[in-house]
């Protein structure tokens, strides 16, 4: 049984990409759900693919399920669509869309057939990861977690006490005359506890 490998780059870095190992047997909808997992995706919104050419231009649909809206041609359902049968090309590509509202959109490359099955991977399956991938909802920082558990122990959202407005005194602000005098009463009260 032949396996597929894909490279699946995010649109917008080429340098953020995840491979995919797959039984040219499975569906689309088996792929879909790998992509998801290896970018850490959640699987609740619509899906598609479009079968692409060399410059990435968008061919036949291949959609998670019909959606209210106009199509060029009657889409195929990845449920239904086995892998093998949309590879016309050896480096078949296809154009991976997710979530219409955000539009995450990766480009999927086939970069390798192997007639040889692997008794140790369970297909689909992710066999790398290159680059930190976009996070589905929010950014993702190279701390991950550990920034949250800061920002929480410091309260990083306030301004921290002892400190001044920025601009400081002479900026025309009404109320530096009364820092001027706060800083005056204090000076007497320790040059008094001095003597």
């Amino acid at each position: 049984m032949a396996i597929l490998k894909f490279r699946v780059y995010f649109e917008e870095d080429d340098a953020v990409y995840r491979d995919v190992a797959i039984k040219h047997s499975q569906n689309f909808r088996d792929l879909h759900l790998t992509i998801l997992k290896a970018y850490e995706f959640d699987s609740r919104h619509q899906a598609t693919f479009y079968r692409s050419n060399d410059n990435w231009q968008r061919g036949r649909e291949i959609t998670l399920e019909l959606y209210d809206k106009p199509y060029k041609a009657a889409p195929l359902l990845m449920a239904e669509t086995i892998i093998r049968t949309e590879i016309f090309d050896t480096n078949q590509k296809f154009i991976y869309t997710y979530d219409f509202n955000k539009n995450w959109t990766f480009l999927v490359e086939l970069i390798n057939v192997s007639k040889e099955e692997s008794s140790k991977v369970t297909y689909p399956a992710v066999t790398r990861t290159e680059g930190i991938g976009p996070q589905q909802y929010g950014t993702r920082s190279l701390l991950g977690d550990k920034l949250v558990d800061i920002e929480e122990k410091y309260d990083l959202s306030k301004g921290a006490e002892g400190f001044g407005r920025e601009g400081g005194a002479g900026d025309g602000d009404e109320n530096d005359e009364t820092e001027e005098a706060v800083s005056d009463e204090e000076e007497g009260i320790i040059g008094e506890e001095e003597y």
